[in-house]
């Protein structure tokens, strides 16, 4: 029976034209690796494993060297790897300075009682199995510096106009309020100056009455 490795590249939305190509070909290498791995008598784990390591080492994809930056500029990984023969598994989270933490991630599998260890846990275990530590600035890419201070200036800019419109609906509030009020007040005074012309004409009625009996009771017979 022929091996199967399938090599998934990221879920990446939209690939700039001039990484389609070089995304293509770290797939097929990395596809390559494994495969070859397979094919001379190796287990899924190693195949996998010297797999994920090709596309760690290269800078196109979201692992290793070439991470996507965490909001302080630094690089953060996260690994995990299963065994499908006894389901056992290893994970590591929050991994730094570490080139292939899909190795550390195999090391948590075999070597440890637990499935996942993260940050300075995972710090401690890597250097007590002889990762060698290497620098954070080395799995940095330039292209992903420029991406975060785009995607910061992005979010300062969405963080403005949210300002800006919370400033207009809370001014557009006051205005609308300031509106009610005032035509409540013009017409609590138009219905107090009806009230009184109202008034004015039943007392003048009343008034006039009043005149018209004593007139009449003067008058003779």
């Amino acid at each position: 029976m022929n091996p199967v490795l399938v090599v998934h590249g990221g879920a990446v939305r939209i690939v700039d034209k001039d990484q389609k190509e070089p995304v293509r070909q770290g797939i097929i290498r990395a596809a390559t690796v494994g495969y070859n791995i397979l094919r001379e008598g190796g287990s899924a784990v190693d195949a996998v494993e010297s797999a994920v390591t090709v596309l760690e080492d290269d800078p196109e994809f979201n692992a290793g060297f070439g991470s996507v930056l965490n909001t302080d500029g630094e690089v953060e990984m996260d690994a995990s790897i299963m065994n499908g023969k006894d389901l056992s598994a290893g994970a590591v989270s929050a991994v730094r300075c570490v080139a292939n933490p899909i190795k550390l991630a195999r090391l948590v599998m075999e070597k440890t009682p637990h499935c996942f260890l993260t940050d300075q846990g995972a710090a401690k275990f890597a250097a007590a199995m002889g990762i060698p530590e290497v620098p954070g600035k080395q799995l940095v890419t330039e292209r992903n510096i420029k991406l975060l201070a785009k995607e910061k200036h992005e979010k300062d800019a969405q963080k403005l106009d949210c300002q800006k419109l919370l400033k207009m609906s809370v001014s557009q509030d006051f205005d609308r309020k300031r509106t009610l009020k005032r035509n409540s007040q013009k017409k609590k005074k138009a219905e107090r100056k009806k009230e009184a012309k109202n008034s004015s004409k039943k007392w003048s009625a009343f008034i006039f009455k009043n005149k018209t009996v004593k007139v009449s009771s003067l008058l003779p017979g």
